[in-house]
């Protein structure tokens, strides 16, 4: 069985997703934080990771957890004033 051929629903987006993009869609094309959620009732994910990481990256996987969403809206807007001080450029 190939991980990546499975598809489930993504609650963070509402539509359809492969594993693969979970695999990827965090920052720096790390997994998503919620892929333990997410995956654990498809298959073993947990072993999956443990297998694909070094112990350190897999706690840390394990221990990942979201920017509270004003931590996020607050650098978005940082990195506006930014660019338009810059004139676009980033």
């Amino acid at each position: 069985m190939n991980p990546d051929d499975l598809e489930i629903r993504c609650p963070r987006l509402g539509s359809m997703v492969g594993f693969g993009y979970c695999r990827t869609c965090g920052d720096g094309q790390s997994p998503c934080f919620k892929i333990f959620d997410c995956w654990w009732e498809r298959f073993d994910v947990t072993a999956y990771f443990k297998d694909m990481l070094s112990e350190e990256e897999f706690m840390q996987l394990a221990m990942s957890r979201p920017k509270p969403k004003i931590s996020s809206l607050l650098e978005l807007i940082e990195q506006a004033r930014r660019n338009a001080v810059d004139g676009g450029t980033d």
